[in-house]
């Protein structure tokens, strides 16, 4: 797959590049993005090289693209937006936001143009898209369901974290699902619980 840039006027979305990896460190060290995904902890500087060097230029060439989630004028890296292959012929998004630019709409706004592009004939073609979140990320819910992802359920020990089991929840949204957002998720996910 050729790369791609994506905007919306929002958001710009492109493959992160050598210049993006201190901005990319600083953001993976946020102790949120080491509890609510698989990014290594403590996360390096050299984590990103090889993130950014060759997990990055690999996805593309088998067809899962991984953006980095930029907002104009600067186009600094804020975040990541990207998929990964699921069983039968899913995919799964996987998206974080730094913390200095959460609370604006850019997940949900990347989430959204990334979901497009997966879609579009001219991009991906998929029929489906799947999304799993460590039971609790209540932030990645709502964006999922902000998107239309419509709720399926927990998956037991669904997710592997460093080596330790994790419940998931899952949902899925298809390219003929309305826009969200989605009703059927068992808890507004924008209320947070505790």
């Amino acid at each position: 797959m050729h790369e791609r840039i994506l905007t919306d006027g929002t958001v710009v979305l492109s493959p992160p590049r050598a210049a993006d990896v201190d901005a990319i460190t600083e953001a993976c060290r946020d102790p949120e993005i080491a509890r609510w995904t698989t990014v290594p902890d403590p996360y390096t500087r050299a984590d990103a090289v090889h993130f950014v060097g060759t997990v990055v230029p690999d996805k593309w060439a088998k067809g899962f693209p991984d953006w980095a989630v930029r907002t104009e004028p600067d186009g600094r890296v804020c975040g990541m937006v990207g998929f990964v292959p699921r069983e039968g012929d899913d995919l799964e998004i996987g998206y974080w936001i730094a913390s200095t630019a959460r609370g604006r709409g850019l997940a949900t706004a990347a989430v959204r143009l990334a979901c497009g592009f997966a879609f579009a004939a001219d991009g991906m073609g998929v029929r489906r898209i799947g999304w799993r979140a460590f039971v609790g990320n209540h932030a990645s819910a709502a964006v999922a369901r902000r998107v239309g992802f419509r709720f399926e359920g927990i998956t037991p020990a669904g997710l592997l974290q460093r080596g330790v089991p994790r419940d998931v929840w899952v949902a899925g949204l298809s390219a003929d699902d309305p826009p969200g957002p989605a009703d059927g998720w068992p808890l507004r996910p924008e209320r947070r619980l505790r």
